[in-house]
């Protein structure tokens, strides 16, 4: 067998139907679309629309509650920490700030700050600063010997002002 002889198995692939061919093709004049009415035009975009009636999607009901305050962190996990660290990306002597997860590439950008999460190992002894980190990640840290220093965000400036 030769891949110019490669072909798909009988009856697998249909030919695409062409409308408005002429009478002889089963869909010529009207195209299968019928006479008149909306759905005879061209850019019609009613699928949600159900005729005046409410649409589906209005009648179901919303579920749960989405906060508009709400914070967005950057999430690292300490086995990452620790691979850049191996690699040299990242200094475990120095402390290990937000900016310098962002400069190492860990990070792509602090949004509301930077917090930690405790999937993976951590060995090496390190001294970290972020915004938040979880229980079990401080853990893991101070079991190696490092520390963690929680940093309190800055004020929004709305609420530096009404103080």
């Amino acid at each position: 067998m030769k891949l110019n002889e490669l072909r798909d198995n009988e009856g697998a692939t249909k030919k695409r139907m062409r409308v408005g061919r002429g009478p002889g093709s089963g869909k010529g004049k009207m195209g299968g679309r019928g006479i008149k009415g909306q759905n005879s035009r061209s850019g019609v975009a009613i699928k949600s629309y159900e005729g005046g009636q409410m649409p589906l999607y209005m009648r179901l009901p919303k579920r749960g509650f989405n906060k508009p305050n709400r914070k967005a962190f950057a999430v690292v996990n300490l086995g990452l920490i620790e691979k850049f660290i191996t690699e040299g990306k990242l200094d475990a002597a120095s402390t290990i700030t937000e900016d310098a997860l962002i400069a190492s590439g860990l990070v792509r950008r602090k949004r509301d700050g930077v917090r930690v999460l405790a999937k993976g190992e951590i060995s090496t002894k390190i001294n970290l600063q972020v915004t938040g980190v979880s229980k079990a990640a401080q853990e893991a840290v101070e079991k190696a010997g490092g520390s963690v220093e929680i940093l309190v965000p800055a004020p929004k400036k709305e609420e530096a002002a009404a103080e």
